[in-house]
């Protein structure tokens, strides 16, 4: 039987203090322990992109990270971005190109666009493809994304960025 240990975790800008099993999952922490049901579960081995949250800023695999390597640290998920009625610029963009279907990698999509628009130029639709290409889609044929991930590129640092 495993030993619980109580961890302290920032996310989304809220500081959480929970006692969990070593070998629980950092996207069965968000999901069932937190309540935070965007993060989505695909292939639970790290390769479809559907469950990608940001922990300090950087892209991760919540699928592949346990919920103990979280103590101490901030992560921030797809209910991090924005509301229904208050979009993140991002997410206004993905509505305006049409840039999901049926919606279940959208938010890991956005989540690793969020680290890719951070840190890349992302000036070339080669660049923001490949700044993708961990993130598996079966629906829009990624199109549509990267017309809405080169406007996100296009308007950061405007002042109507927000």
């Amino acid at each position: 039987m495993s030993k619980h240990r109580t961890i302290k975790a920032t996310v989304n800008g809220i500081a959480y203090e929970r006692s969990v099993e070593p070998r629980l999952l950092l996207s069965d922490f968000l999901r069932q322990t937190l309540g935070l049901t965007g993060t989505h579960v695909g292939c639970e081995h790290g390769v479809c992109g559907a469950c990608t949250v940001l922990i300090d800023g950087d892209s991760a695999r919540a699928c592949l990270y346990f919920a103990v390597q979280a103590d101490g640290r901030h992560i921030e998920t797809v209910e991090g971005l924005g509301t229904i009625d208050d979009l993140s610029p991002l997410q206004q963009e993905f509505r305006e190109h049409h840039a999901l279907q049926c919606g279940f990698c959208t938010p890991g999509m956005l989540m690793t666009c969020v680290d890719l628009l951070k840190k890349y130029p992302l000036a070339s639709d080669a660049e923001i493809r490949d700044g993708l290409s961990g993130n598996l889609c079966r629906c829009t044929g990624y199109e549509h994304i990267v017309r809405a991930v080169r406007a996100a590129a296009a308007r950061r640092g405007r002042k109507d960025d927000g």
